[in-house]
């Protein structure tokens, strides 16, 4: 009995540890922003420099999460960082496939 109630405090730990590490949100508009850099790629909307330039801020927000969550909690002032890091992006992201440059085809 005493091994049973240290197993299911022990899991409790782990999954609560996990929730407060866990970043769904930000995961989602990271792959959504990496779709719409590849499509603009793809159409030729975004030129390779351009869509480097983009992966390199999808990069850097991918190190904040990580940094984030390297203390085992993502706090509120964290995850706004992460907000305003993605808005930056997604702003550059729209900027730059409705700008005048297009691949050369």
């Amino acid at each position: 009995m005493k091994t049973i109630c240290t197993a299911l405090l022990l899991s409790l730990a782990v999954l609560s540890a996990q929730a407060q590490t866990h970043t769904p949100k930000v995961d989602e508009r990271q792959a959504n922003q990496e779709k719409r850099i590849d499509q603009g790629v793809a159409s030729g909307e975004l030129t390779k420099r351009e869509a480097r330039k983009l992966e390199r801020e999808q990069a850097a927000v991918d190190r904040m999460e990580d940094k984030a969550k390297a203390d085992g909690k993502v706090t509120r002032r964290e995850r706004a960082k992460l907000d305003a890091a993605q808005d930056a992006t997604s702003r550059d992201i729209k900027r730059k496939k409705h700008n005048a440059r297009d691949r050369d085809h």
